[in-house]
C-alpha cells in the first residue's frame, strides 16, 4: 500500500508513535495543535494540513495511558538505586569456543561474588567486569578473540518490584530522561526487576541526579 492510498489519520498516528517526544506533548496536553501539524505534515509530506491538525488532535484520545506513565510512575516510587564503579564492557568475538574459554572465569567470578554479566549479541559477546578482574576474562583467549576491552564505565541499577515485568514503559522512561540530559547509555539492560544503564564515569554524578527526581 503506497502513502497516498493510507489514511491521514492513521499515519499521522504511526508517526507520532514512533516519535515519542511529540505524542507525550500530544497527551500531555502541552502542544500546539497547529504548529504540531505544520511539523507533521512537513515531514510526512501532506498537503491537507487541516487533516494532520484534526488527527493530532484525536490522537490522545484514548491514550493516555499508553505507555503506562501513571503505573511506571507507581513501581518507580518503590524503586531504588544502586551504583558501581571501576566497570569494564569486554566484546569479545561470536563463537563457542571463545565461550567454553570463558566458561571457567565466568564460573569463579560468580563464585566469588564479583560482577560478570554476560550478553550475547549479534555480532560476539559483551562481558562486564570490574576492571581488575578484565586480565583474568582475556587471559584464556586469544588476541584475536578480544573485539575490544573498555575501562572508566560505571553501572546504575534501578531495582524495582516484581510488578515491573508487567508494567511497561520503565525503561523507555528513563533512558528518555538520561537522554535529556545528554548522557550517553553504553549499554541498557532491563532484567526481571532490574534496570541497569552502563555509563561513562564522569556521567555517574548526573545520573544519579536524574534518576533519583525520578523515583521521588
Amino acid at each position: 500500500m503506497s502513502d497516498a492510498t493510507v489514511p491521514i489519520a492513521r499515519r499521522v498516528r504511526e508517526y507520532l508513535d514512533a516519535h515519542p517526544p511529540l505524542g507525550d506533548a500530544l497527551r500531555a496536553g502541552v502542544a500546539n495543535y497547529a504548529a504540531m501539524g505544520r511539523r507533521v505534515a512537513g515531514d510526512l509530506g501532506i498537503r491537507q494540513l487541516d487533516g494532520v491538525v484534526a488527527a493530532c488532535r484525536r490522537y490522545p484520545r484514548g491514550r493516555g495511558e499508553a505507555y503506562g506513565e501513571g503505573a511506571v510512575r507507581r513501581v518507580l516510587r518503590k524503586s531504588r538505586i544502586e551504583s558501581r564503579s571501576k566497570v569494564a564492557a569486554i566484546t569479545v568475538q561470536l563463537g563457542t569456543d571463545v565461550l567454553q574459554r570463558l566458561g571457567d572465569v565466568v564460573e569463579e567470578l560468580l563464585d566469588e561474588n564479583l560482577l560478570c554479566r554476560v550478553i550475547q549479541v549479534s555480532r560476539g559477546t559483551v562481558i562486564l567486569v570490574d576492571e581488575d578482574s578484565v586480565s583474568r576474562v582475556t587471559r584464556p583467549l586469544r588476541e584475536s578473540n578480544v573485539v575490544r576491552v573498555r575501562r572508566g564505565l560505571v553501572e546504575v541499577a534501578v531495582t524495582s518490584p516484581e510488578s515491573i515485568e508487567e508494567t511497561p514503559g520503565l525503561l523507555r522512561l528513563l533512558s528518555g530522561l538520561l537522554a535529556t540530559r545528554a548522557i550517553n547509555i553504553v549499554e541498557a539492560l532491563s532484567c526481571y526487576t532490574d534496570t541497569i544503564f552502563l555509563l561513562d564515569e564522569k556521567d555517574l554524578s548526573a545520573a544519579i541526579a536524574t534518576l533519583t527526581q525520578a523515583l521521588v
